[in-house]
């Protein structure tokens, strides 16, 4: 059990009281028994401590922290920052046995590094490496050629396909899906999708068509300290690869369509989709369902709002919200214009009212 003085001391704060005080988790305020940490980075979830037994907080700075009634108590500055140390320390991660499982199956020319953690029912493929001290929980299955990076940790059910390439310390969430095969047909006539692009709405001629298959052959490349939610999927490119740059984080459900190449340290949140060769820079964050049209470019620094649908080049920095994606500012104006429609529409009606009558009394 982690001392207050050592909590404080990994995230570099500031504590007072009896700092050899032991904790065994972190609890809310109302929640927390005498052997919890109550977290508290804010003024408004100081009531909780009246009904809960915390000794220890992690408090806003300059709290009072003996008038909560607690013993001892860690300052955090920036409190978000502080719960991603503390979670960190907290954490015991999954339970992985060292070594290789006697119910994994390894393809005996897969190379497996020192110190790695193989669960039950995994499937090695041909010609894989998997990095020192990775791990990888049960159910997962390895493709052939793939390689997984040091430190790595692949968790139940995900799927790493053919020639896929995880950087150094990776975590793949549950159900993940990396290395499926992109969605690309095409029809050996001029496609009524194709008209439509060209045309935006016009269709002169309607006939029966059938796709054919275009045929995957790139794989997924992705750097170092990357996050995949559950569920999430990420397809191959069709002769090169899609390509994850370093720290970026993905949410549960966002598919990234094949040839997609996204940057450095972005973050796609929940059900986020972006379509087929379209490019994504560095420090990207795209809001929950937010949209991406295919073979555009978004460029670095760009925040789009939930549900956004970019369909065409975004600058760099741009802030955007809507469908169709506009400034943000843009956006707003929209909307309160919207609102103000039906009293305009009134104010419209009455006007036309009072013209008629005025017609009629001439």
């Amino acid at each position: 059990m982690p001392t207050i003085r050592a909590i404080a001391d990994a995230l570099g704060a500031v504590a007072e009281g009896d700092l050899d005080l032991q904790v065994t988790r972190a609890a809310e305020p109302a929640m927390a028994g005498p052997d919890d940490l109550a977290l508290a980075m804010d003024l408004k979830y100081a009531d909780g401590f009246a009904t809960g037994h915390a000794r220890a907080a992690l408090l806003w700075p300059g709290a009072d922290w003996q008038a909560l009634g607690l013993q001892a108590a860690i300052f955090a500055p920036r409190g978000r920052l502080a719960m991603a140390g503390l979670t960190r320390m907290l954490d015991a991660g999954p339970q992985i046995a060292p070594g290789v499982h006697a119910m994994a199956l390894v393809d005996p020319s897969a190379v497996i590094g020192e110190g790695a953690a193989i669960g039950p029912f995994v499937s090695i493929g041909a010609g894989v490496r998997i990095g020192a001290r990775a791990r990888i929980a049960s159910h997962v299955s390895v493709a052939e050629g793939a390689v997984i990076g040091d430190d790595a940790l692949i968790l139940q059910g995900a799927r790493i396909g053919a020639r896929v390439v995880l950087g150094d310390r990776i975590i793949v969430q549950p159900g993940a899906v990396i290395g499926a095969d992109g969605f690309s047909f095409v029809t050996p006539e001029k496609s009524g999708v194709e008209q439509i692009r060209e045309t935006l709405g016009q269709r002169d001629h309607i006939a029966a068509q059938s796709w054919t298959r275009i045929h995957s052959l790139g794989s997924v490349t992705i750097g170092d300290d990357v996050e995949i939610g559950a569920n999430a999927c990420i397809d191959r490119g069709t002769i090169r690869d899609t390509v994850i740059g370093h720290g970026t984080k993905l949410d549960n459900l966002v598919h990234v369509g094949h040839n997609v190449q996204v940057g450095r340290d972005c973050l796609l949140c929940g059900q986020v989709g972006i379509a087929g060769s379209a490019r994504i820079g560095d420090r990207v964050v795209l809001g929950g369902q937010v949209g991406v049209s295919d073979n555009i470019f978004v460029g670095d620094d760009v925040i789009a709002g939930g549900a956004t649908k970019i369909m065409t080049n975004a600058p760099a920095g741009r802030v955007l919200l809507g469908y169709p994606a506009v400034r943000m500012e843009t956006h707003v104006e929209m909307q309160k214009a919207l609102r103000r429609l039906p009293r305009l529409a009134a104010t419209v009606a009455a006007l036309q009212k009072a013209v008629s009558k005025t017609g009629e009394s001439d």
